[in-house]
């Protein structure tokens, strides 16, 4: 059984896996794992959330003017005369960040009200031209950064409600631009990376880009300051990290660099005036778990403050982030510059992070046992907290076992440490004994992919697997047309090879195969990557998802192979229910017609799902589907994005062929367990799915 080293697992899960060439500045970029956001503007933080002395609830505040009807623009603008932060101070913002364990800041430049909080040449509506502060918040900010040796990014909107050319505007904010807006955003970010000096991210948020706008955009920052890194809701697969949705934190590990943005109260991210705030300490804890869970699971955490309109920090949310940084003074070896957690498993008590040769374990529950099960880990240990307190383990056919004392109490989250040996071995993951390497069995490596904010889903851009043994025949290749002609990177035992598939032809014994009819239940508001209810066994005569859910209705004229058209609005998806009676378990392969994005089902388990990146052509794949004997349920999802039609089909009627090739690799030293990866070679983007859900690898 090969046991690896703390080292050589993180080396296996972030570098083999990684899609991304690492840069210094990117490297960088991921080793702060803690920064400070700013929602601050000139005029949606001088409302603080009232409008005429009413609170407006609906929506973030930063955004009051979309949410609340009837604030007129010219009354919006007025508002700019009264701020003028006789407490803004920008050093003081610095401090608070260092005292909070944040190691930068990034503060909003213009968010979607189009107000500026920098001198602009392309609109009067920014902070100098329009307030009686006269100065340039951004230009204070930068120069205070760079006298404390601090590093700044910027948050830029791409939306904009006071440009005429960005209009029409609707409630998602994930709005088309225009070729004039398109160039008013590429001035104003031109601005940006030409006056503040070094920018550590430039934030892009909101707006639906063209794939070419969102090029030009990073192109154009990677061109003006090499070293900034792009945020991913520039949208299209453009970014240098993904970026999750709004205090959103995966359960999950992801491949590629990332981010979970959080604020402070989930319901704002702008200054609210009639906030509730709660205990500090629940707060506190409550951002600290949300800071070890991103970090061990490989992210950045973006925690965001919203000042006053006079400048201020609302106290309660200064005291969370101070008390926040307290725990880091003692603690934070094992957040900053840390690598996720080594295993392909989670524990219910806690977080796992590593740094060098250094396993941190962030107690956040204690198991009524009193014992922290830690699977993987093989050798003698030595486990300790800060102090240097030891606890006692205890060695199970699985790893470790670590016997907490009875009078311990979790205050505050416990760390413990054990620093690896020689003797000491990990395993990522149990292993797998199987002839067939497929989509089943893999540990999937994930990014977040998707054109614009509305449609960004969980990407799979490689598989890997631990597996029973090496073989004396080299692994062989099989999949079907849709894998045909790409070119891919198989790392097997550390040995890595570009693979061209180009093999030959084998033909699926035949099998009976039956289709029924199709049936028809939508349209309903839905995001690419989830379903609307339970896709197990499948009443069609029953109203889905709920008893009073919407009908599944028989189309009998349906044929085979032929493409239809359904009315949709953005955002909007159909499901196609089709029964399969099969004489016995076979693979068979179908091809589907999609437009903007598909999820397809097999008795209630997830196949494949993706978008359409070209945008506005229809897509067509081959898709293997190991039916079981006797009656299967296939449910495909059609998703719409952008078109006002999804047009979609499903063709039973294709070549029952797989297509096979040897791998002209071996196995190496023989060993008890091999590990072997497979991702595209050169993808589009790193955060791009690849796309190779009928893919095979037979031992």
């Amino acid at each position: 059984m090969i046991r690896r080293t703390i080292l050589a697992i993180v080396v296996l899960c972030f570098l083999g896996s990684g899609a991304m060439a690492q840069s210094k500045a990117l490297q960088e970029w991921k080793d702060q794992k803690y920064s400070m956001f700013i929602h601050w503007g000139a005029i949606y933080s001088t409302l603080g959330g009232m409008w005429k002395g009413e609170k407006v609830s609906r929506g973030y505040s930063e955004q009051i003017r979309a949410h609340h009807g009837g604030i007129y623009s010219d009354n919006y603008a007025a508002v700019a005369k009264r701020f003028n932060p006789s407490l803004w101070n920008p050093d003081s913002i610095v401090a608070l960040a260092k005292a909070a364990g944040m190691k930068s800041v990034v503060i909003t430049s213009k968010h979607h009200d189009g107000f500026c909080m920098f001198k602009s040449a392309y609109t009067k509506f920014n902070v100098v031209d329009a307030t009686p502060y006269k100065r340039d918040v951004i230009k204070e900010l930068s120069e205070a950064c760079k006298r404390n040796g601090f590093k700044m990014g910027l948050y830029f909107s791409l939306i904009d409600w006071n440009y005429p050319q960005a209009y029409p505007i609707s409630a998602s904010n994930s709005d088309p631009i225009t070729p004039e807006h398109h160039q008013y955003n590429l001035n104003q970010v031109t601005e940006l990376l030409s006056n503040y000096g070094p920018i550590s991210e430039l934030w892009f948020d909101m707006g639906s880009l063209t794939p070419v706008q969102s090029k030009e955009l990073a192109d154009l920052v990677h061109k003006l300051q090499p070293d900034c890194m792009v945020s991913g809701r520039l949208g299209n697969d453009a970014g240098d990290f993904c970026v999750m949705g709004d205090n959103d934190y995966p359960d999950y590990k992801i491949a590629t660099p990332w981010q979970t943005p959080a604020s402070v109260y989930d319901e704002t991210w702008g200054y609210r005036s009639w906030q509730e705030h709660g205990k500090v300490e629940d707060k506190a804890h409550e951002k600290l778990v949300g800071l070890i869970k991103v970090v061990s699971r490989g992210g950045n955490y973006l925690l965001n403050i919203g000042p006053r309109g006079d400048g201020s920090v609302v106290e309660f949310e200064k005291d969370v982030l101070l008390r926040i940084g307290d725990w880091l003074k003692v603690n934070g070896e094992g957040i900053y510059g840390a690598s996720a957690n080594p295993f392909d498993h989670t524990f219910d008590w806690g977080e796992v992070t590593v740094k060098n040769d250094v396993v941190y374990l962030y107690v956040l529950k204690l198991p009524a046992d009193r014992v922290l099960d830690l699977k993987g880990v093989f050798g003698p240990i030595k486990v300790t907290d800060n102090a240097g307190k030891r606890f006692s383990t205890k060695d199970t056919k699985e790893g470790k076992q670590i016997i907490l004392p009875a009078d311990l109490t979790l205050n505050e989250v416990k760390v413990l440490r054990f620093r690896h040996a020689k003797s000491v071995k990990i395993e990522r993951n149990k292993g797998i004994d199987v002839p067939v390497l497929n989509r089943d069995n893999a540990v999937k490596h994930y990014s977040i992919s998707g054109a614009d904010y509305n449609s960004y889903y969980r990407s799979t851009v490689a598989y890997s697997w631990h597996f029973a043994g090496g073989r004396a025949k080299p692994p062989v290749l099989v999949y079907t047309a849709q894998e045909k002609g790409k070119t891919i990177s198989v790392n097997l035992n550390g040995n890595e090879q570009q693979v061209l598939l180009n093999g030959s032809v084998i033909p699926i014994p035949p099998v009976a195969v039956s289709f029924g009819q199709m049936y028809l239940n939508g349209p309903y508001w839905s995001g690419i990557g989830w379903s609307n209810g339970d896709l197990y066994n499948i009443d069609p005569s029953q109203s889905w998802p709920v008893k009073n859910g919407k009908v599944w209705t028989a189309q009998p004229s349906w044929k085979n192979g032929a493409r239809y058209e359904l009315d949709v609005t953005p955002d909007q998806s159909y499901y196609v229910l089709q029964e399969i009676n099969a004489a016995k378990a076979t693979p068979y392969v179908l091809r589907f017609t999609s437009g903007d994005g598909i999820q397809v089902f097999l008795n209630g388990e997830e196949q494949t799902v993706h978008n359409n990146p070209a945008r506005d052509t229809l897509q067509q794949e081959y898709l293997l589907l190991p039916l079981r004997e006797g009656k299967n349920q296939l449910v495909v999802k059609f998703y719409n994005r952008f078109a006002d039609k999804t047009v979609f089909a499903i063709d039973k009627d294709v070549p029952q062929e797989l297509y096979e090739q040897p791998l002209n690799m071996s196995f190496g030293e023989k060993s008890v367990y091999s590990d072997l990866e497979v991702k595209l070679y050169q993808p589009v983007s790193p955060h791009r799915d690849m796309r190779l859900p009928s893919l095979m690898i037979r031992l």
